[in-house]
């Protein structure tokens, strides 16, 4: 698929469908003069590929490759979402809202290997594009396997501009299944009409990072074994350059080419496993409210959020319990669509998509009153390898997971709020892990950046939490006086 990419865009062709093998096209005929083609999938024209010398191969013509591109395109986001765009000669026209149905748009997440519909957007909804707008109507039946099958009457019924370019969203041609999440789960990609499993021998760690990247969740949090999945196996030895657009477009050994079974499909959690978050927020337990939805992330207005509405989200996030909502943009005006639906939790969610909504909220929102919120926040924090529990090795908790600290970001001023929160007076020593050992696991590299005198790590600003380059050797130590006062009691009461 990464050598299809390279021909359909050296022909202005838009998306590679599909790489077709064993002559579907036909025999051919003349020399053969490629073979063992091995793209990137970034280059400009097919020759420059690497291959062989011209001319020399192993093949005879009924191993003719085949390429099929398709002749619409999804542009700005995702690649199975965004505005509707048609190639038309050799340029690609938007097409308006008013000449376009459900039995078009099926036919462009088909084209596409995009799965199934799930939401056409009128009123240039993924913003306005640019040159011509599509003349004819298109007349799609919805079982046609691309938009130039279609039947087209020779002249619109309307006069559209820009501001009438149709959006649309597909379900995406690859997904996280069984996984509880949209950003979690089996891997699984979409090939000729059909969901299939991806075998996890010989994938390299690029491939987890695109096909984050292609969910629009974040980049790759864990790789596990999946719970087996029973479709066809259509990947293997899968292979990323990172510059993919979509982990179709990256090697493997070919389409449903294996020697894998079910026991070796293979898992993935992206580090946005969540379908709420906080945005631009001092850290990680409270900023804008952001939900997603088909393939976007969308502010939320605060006349449209209550209370019980927090509640799901503090909790989805793992971030205890609400403290604060707040309105008018307070952590900065959000960007893309404002959630068009009104929340209407119970309270007792474990995430906001569960939450019941209504069709249509009852306010005019603008970015000006994008909903802001603020959580207690679930971080634990514990001193370990120590005398006791006042002195040792730092670690913290986020999202069930411990961690050590690397001591880069950690300063007195850290020491003397950590010390208070753990209720072990004031901090006495910051030490190296020379003197409690090397901790095992993540490595937390966030900067707390304390006054030291909040009664709690989360009332620090902090950067958000992410892999670090320091090793376990820069583990970070602390003493605080509680452990002193413990052992002066000792020396006094020995005395």
């Amino acid at each position: 698929m990464s050598d299809a990419a390279v021909v359909c865009r050296e022909l202005g062709c838009g998306e590679a469908v599909d790489a077709l093998g064993k002559s579907h096209f036909g025999s051919g005929s003349g020399p053969i003069w490629m073979e063992d083609v091995d793209c990137s999938g970034s280059e400009s024209r097919l020759k420059n590929c690497r291959s062989p010398v011209w001319g020399k191969h192993d093949c005879n013509e009924t191993h003719n490759s085949g390429v099929i591109c398709s002749g619409a395109r999804l542009v700005l986001g995702s690649r199975c979402s965004e505005r509707v765009e048609v190639l038309h000669g050799e340029s690609w026209v938007t097409v308006c809202d008013a000449d376009f149905n459900q039995q078009d748009a099926e036919v462009v997440c088909r084209e596409l290997g995009c799965g199934s519909l799930v939401e056409v957007l009128g009123a240039a909804a993924f913003g306005r594009g640019e040159g011509p707008v599509w003349s004819e109507k298109l007349q799609c039946r919805g079982t046609n396997s691309q938009i130039h099958f279609c039947p087209k009457s020779s002249s619109l019924k309307h006069n559209c501009s820009h501001d009438n370019d149709v959006g649309l969203v597909c379900a995406d041609s690859v997904r996280l299944a069984d996984g509880g999440s949209r950003c979690a789960g089996r891997a699984e990609v979409f090939h000729r009409g059909q969901w299939g499993t991806i075998c996890g021998a010989g994938a390299n760690f690029i491939a987890g990072f695109v096909m984050c990247k292609e969910l629009g969740c974040g980049e790759p949090f864990r790789t596990d074994a999946a719970v087996p999945g029973s479709a066809p196996i259509w990947m293997s030895h899968v292979k990323c350059t990172g510059s993919e657009s979509t982990l179709k477009h990256c090697g493997s050994l070919g389409w449903g080419e294996h020697s894998c079974n079910h026991n070796m499909d293979i898992e993935l959690t992206c580090s946005d496993h969540r379908t709420s978050r906080l945005a631009d927020g001092p850290h990680v337990c409270s900023g804008r409210v952001e939900v997603f939805h088909g393939a976007s992330w969308f502010t939320v207005c605060d006349a449209d959020f209550d209370q019980q509405d927090a509640e799901v989200v503090c909790r989805e996030l793992g971030c205890g319990s609400p403290v604060e909502v707040l309105g008018a943009a307070a952590f900065g005006k959000g960007k893309g669509q404002v959630w068009s639906e009104e929340l209407q939790c119970r309270g007792d969610e474990s995430e906001i998509t569960l939450c019941p909504i209504t069709s249509s909220h009852k306010y005019n929102c603008s970015h000006g009153n994008d909903v802001g919120l603020v959580c207690s926040g679930h971080t634990q924090a514990r001193l370990m390898n120590g005398s006791d529990s006042c002195s040792g090795r730092v670690e913290l908790q986020y999202l069930s997971e411990w961690g050590t600290v690397c001591d880069v970001s950690w300063d007195m001023r850290a020491a003397s709020v950590l010390c208070a929160q753990l209720k072990c007076g004031s901090s006495v020593a910051v030490l190296g892990s020379d003197w409690f050992g090397e901790g095992s696991g993540r490595i937390w590299a966030d900067v707390f950046d304390c006054q030291g005198n909040e009664t709690h790590l989360l009332k620090c600003l902090i950067s958000s939490w992410s892999r670090t380059a320091c090793s376990h050797k820069q583990d970070v130590g602390l003493l605080c006086s509680g452990e002193l006062l413990r052992i002066l009691n000792i020396l006094i009461n020995g005395l």
